[in-house]
């Protein structure tokens, strides 16, 4: 299949997008489990948006592959749970190419059963989405598994965002 200029082009530039890591603003950091190193991350809301200005709004779209709900455990007379879903998400560009890859749920001590199927479905699906965009570029989170860079950026301290109100 031959490229045509044009679309060679669209290509190069779409890659130097992708290629450029993420921004001090996009990246957020939260204990780690059991009190370990902080985790550093980018919100899901925050790839999405961006996502939506490198590819377009309508330039990528993503399906649930496979939801599956991992465990159900009930306790203290059926009064709280512990939850655990597992999804697959594809990510597919407007040109067909796609990343699929996996994402996880999980909530403790959750009153409400359903309430914790909800919470568990939606992040799961929400990192599944998140790591296949990351396999489009270290702009769509694949830098923050560079450590070297982690370790870094979350020194940059990101002034507030001023909104306008009452200035």
């Amino acid at each position: 299949m031959d490229l045509s200029q044009a679309s060679a082009a669209n290509i190069a530039t779409l890659q130097a997008k992708l290629n450029k890591k993420l921004g001090p603003e996009y990246i957020s950091q939260r204990p780690g489990p059991g009190g370990g190193p902080k985790l550093t991350y980018a919100e899901g809301w925050k790839i999405i948006n961006l996502a939506n200005e490198v590819f377009g709004f309508n330039g990528w779209s993503s399906n649930i592959v496979s939801l599956t709900t991992d465990y159900i455990d009930t306790h203290e007379e059926g009064r709280r749970h512990n939850v655990g879903v597992t999804a697959i998400v594809r990510v597919t560009l407007r040109d067909g190419v796609f990343h699929e890859d996996v994402g996880y749920g999980v909530i403790e001590n959750a009153k409400s059963k359903g309430a914790a199927l909800d919470k568990c479905k939606k992040e799961a699906v929400t990192d599944a989405i998140k790591r296949a965009l990351r396999n489009f570029g270290n702009l769509l989170g694949n830098c923050l598994y560079d450590k070297a860079y982690t370790q870094e950026i979350v020194k940059i301290k990101v002034p507030p965002v001023s909104i306008g109100i009452g200035d």
